[in-house]
């Protein structure tokens, strides 16, 4: 396809800067985050790094694209915290967990912001539009 891929090792809020110092120099074509407890919490370092080098930000959840990311797919974050609920309650309730099946989620959600679209100069695609769960202006 193409496609070269570049990963930064982050593991603690101060790796974001040299991280992102290192990655400008690049020749990148986009940012594309895996959501863990670190990259949510200090999505902002991720959006500005975007923005500031004209990088088109693409996320998992639906509130990180509401912030500013360009879009995101990903499953809606309220089921899957209800689904990861669901699971404790029954482990907490006795049931063993190598009995519990595996749950996969049955949605995704594809999230368009057209503010960062615009900031970025980028012109999105009709036919990807007409499929968003939601447009943020």
């Amino acid at each position: 396809m193409g496609v070269a891929i570049s990963s930064l090792a982050v593991r603690r809020p101060e790796d974001f800067a040299p991280a992102f110092a290192a990655a400008a120099g690049k020749p990148l074509g986009g940012v594309l985050t895996f959501t863990g407890g670190l990259t949510f919490v200090n999505w902002q370092h991720i959006m500005d790094f975007g923005l500031a080098n004209r990088l088109p930000t693409v996320c998992e959840f639906r509130e990180l694209a509401q912030a500013g990311c360009l879009l995101s797919y990903g499953p809606n974050f309220i089921e899957f915290a209800q689904r990861t609920a669901a699971q404790i309650d029954k482990i907490l309730k006795g049931a063993p967990p190598g009995d519990l099946p595996v749950e996969q989620m049955t949605r995704f959600e594809l999230v368009i912001n057209l503010k960062t679209a615009k900031a970025l100069g980028i012109t999105i695609p009709q036919p990807m539009l007409v499929r968003a769960d939601e447009i943020v202006q």
